[in-house]
């Protein structure tokens, strides 16, 4: 769909967003974005962190420029000090290309929380074995939920299993989980959850490694998106150098994924090590794994991201509500 970059700009707040999302071919929106940062058609620039006067905390700017759908723009998450909990909100700009105007500014909580999610289906569309059986998911919180949403049409799965340290005193979390796909079976342990599995999704909250890829009984895709907890991390750093590694985009993960700057700190694996990307993925030029050994992706997002997705919600509110 081809939109006037003349149309007046649009506010959408948390609630306006929700419906569009739940409408957008989301799958398609990012492999276009990954094939676009192949072809030179994109840029990812590094994030930005700016810290406020006497300590009242910070704002971290994620930005990114789409060429092929004529866009750049930017999401803007602060963290607020307060006498009580800290504020954190995220809003993304979107600025066209042609005209130099805004286009949308959207509340990005649950844009994150799909674009993530979204992302790491991509990985695990690319890179997980065709004939893959037992998907797992490692945190059932919000963003794991949208996790198993999106992973589940992937593969032909057999099994779909859950754990978190606190799911079995949780029962309406369990029913919740049970909800979204009949072959979803709540375990009692990490080891019970992870026992043959080919596919396990970290979604934690966790700042140290939840997971040993050195127990598993047989050769997995893990994936991880960690937390923004200083070098958080979710598998060992000495791990890596026993796994071939994936990332979203080589060119800033590495600096800032908690397991990769230890890994590298400590001598154990450079990023130089780094199998390939998502933009090398979806353009063919990574290789694939040969399941040896583990497989480990790792996501820590992108502005690009964030920029291609409100571009899509730009788009979705045109065609559901035509000016």
């Amino acid at each position: 769909m081809t939109l006037s970059h003349h149309r007046p700009p649009l506010t959408l707040n948390a609630e306006q967003i929700r419906p569009l999302l739940a409408q957008l071919p989301l799958a398609a929106t990012l492999r276009r974005l990954f094939a676009a940062l192949a072809a030179g058609q994109a840029v990812q620039p590094p994030q930005t962190l700016t810290l406020f006067p006497q300590d009242a905390g910070d704002v971290i700017a994620y930005q990114g420029v789409l060429a092929t759908e004529q866009v750049f723009g930017a999401k803007l998450s602060p963290y607020i000090v307060t006498s009580g909990r800290p504020v954190v909100t995220a809003w993304t700009a979107l600025m066209s290309m042609q005209t130099g105007q805004p286009l949308l500014f959207c509340d990005a909580g649950e844009l994150t929380a799909e674009r993530t999610a979204g992302t790491t289906a991509l990985a695990v569309a690319e890179l997980a074995p065709v004939d893959s059986r037992v998907l797992v998911l490692i945190g059932c919180g919000a963003l794991g939920q949208a996790h198993l949403r999106h992973a589940l049409p992937l593969r032909d799965w057999r099994e779909v299993r859950v754990y978190a340290p606190d799911l079995a005193a949780n029962p309406a979390l369990q029913q919740t989980l049970a909800a979204v796909d009949a072959r979803v079976r709540c375990c009692v342990s990490l080891a019970a959850a992870t026992d043959g599995a080919d596919v396990i999704m970290l979604c934690t909250s966790a700042a140290a490694a939840v997971l040993d890829p050195a127990t598993l009984t047989k050769p997995a895709l893990i994936t991880s998106i960690s937390t923004n907890a200083v070098n958080a991390h979710e598998v060992p750093p000495e791990s890596l150098a026993a796994m071939d590694v994936y990332c979203d985009h080589a060119a800033s993960t590495p600096s800032r994924a908690g397991e990769m700057v230890l890994a590298a700190e400590r001598g154990c694996w450079h990023p130089v090590a780094l199998c390939g990307d998502l933009a090398a993925l979806v353009s063919g030029r990574a290789p694939r794994p040969d399941y040896s050994r583990h497989v480990f992706f790792r996501s820590i997002g992108m502005g690009l991201q964030d920029v291609a997705i409100a571009h899509a919600i730009w788009q979705q509110h045109a065609a559901t509500c035509p000016a």
